[in-house]
């Protein structure tokens, strides 16, 4: 059975992306660039302080809702693709972005999500971090063991139960590495964001196998 570490999670992101650097950076630019595509067409307003909101045309609103569909989509893409380079960095290819069969389920998981964080951080703070820690990898089951939302948050619950000091240490070393890969010029983001994926998969992949789910 595999030990949950920091160390290891974040050796076996650094060693994995190392083997193939270019189809992970690739991925990681495809996630941002797509779910821009409609606003670079119909860009927003421009909203000037002090000034009344400016109104949207038809264009914009339709572009604004489909840059959210395709964010949405980006997500469950970059989920999915974070699995299956953990799983077989060798045979990982940039279809695998596309996944659009549990978009639904992937879609509740986010709502519900969202909605259990709000409500934690309204409750001064350290409930929303518990949640956010315990919750974490419902998004993962969804995609990975086509749990439904509610299952979903239950079973990232239950592999997480004893580990949320763990993952909270985990989690602020990957936000300090991306706050120094934007500090780069933003050009640090393309390895660090690669590696919080893969160290972040390999964290959940742990866990999951240590509850034997």
């Amino acid at each position: 059975m595999s030990e949950f570490s920091i160390g290891e999670c974040m050796r076996f992101g650094w060693e994995t992306f190392k083997t193939r650097p270019w189809i992970l950076i690739g991925a990681f630019l495809l996630t941002i660039i797509v779910p821009s595509i409609p606003g670079m067409f119909f860009p927003e307003p421009d909203v000037v302080p002090g000034q009344p909101l400016p109104p949207y045309s038809n264009a914009q609103i339709i572009a604004s809702l489909a840059s959210f569909v395709l964010s949405i989509f980006a997500t469950l893409g970059a989920t999915t693709f974070a699995l299956r380079a953990h799983d077989n960095i060798a045979g990982v290819h940039i279809g695998d972005l596309w996944n659009p069969q549990p978009f639904w389920r992937f879609l509740g998981a986010e709502v519900l999500l969202f909605i259990i964080l709000l409500v934690g951080f309204f409750l001064f703070v350290v409930p929303g971090v518990i949640a956010g820690l315990g919750f974490g990898f419902c998004t993962y089951l969804v995609i990975d063991r086509a749990k439904g939302p509610i299952e979903a948050l239950k079973e990232s619950w239950h592999i997480t139960y004893g580990h949320k000091w763990q993952l909270l240490g985990l989690t602020l070393i990957l936000i300090a590495i991306n706050l120094l890969g934007a500090m780069a010029l933003l050009v640090g983001l393309l390895v660090s964001v690669p590696v919080s994926w893969l160290a972040f998969t390999h964290a959940y992949r742990t866990l999951q196998s240590r509850s034997g789910a």
